[in-house]
């Protein structure tokens, strides 16, 4: 898996057609079936955005917890997992995260990938 999504294979393959003026005239070295398999392999475009405080709790307790426990057990995260008060909060967020593995970082952008599991 690479930590490209699909939105960036597409916008790739669009940024290197645009300068042909004849499409199949020349193509370029990287063929069609390699962006296929690009894409194929590219994140999706709506990962989890989740701040870096949350996806530390993440990494440290995805391997020796279920989801469920991990969501029980995330005293050190709750007012971001439940917001304050009656809301909703962002448990389906946090969620999507523990399962994909994989997730936006809130404060940076950057894109973490847990490693696969073994």
């Amino acid at each position: 898996m690479s930590n490209e999504t699909k939105r960036d294979v597409f916008e790739a393959v669009w940024n290197r057609l645009a300068g042909y003026q004849v499409f199949f005239n020349g193509w370029p070295r990287e063929t069609l079936y390699d962006y296929k398999k690009r894409y194929a392999a590219a994140l999706p475009d709506d990962l989890p955005v989740i701040p870096r405080a949350v996806g530390k709790y993440i990494k440290t307790n995805r391997g020796h917890m279920s989801l469920t426990s991990g969501i029980e057990n995330a005293i050190c995260i709750s007012e971001w997992l439940w917001g304050k008060g009656f809301d909703y909060g962002n448990d389906s967020v946090f969620a999507r995260a523990w399962v994909l593995g994989v997730w936006r970082v809130e404060e940076t952008g950057e894109i973490v990938k847990l490693e696969a599991e073994k």
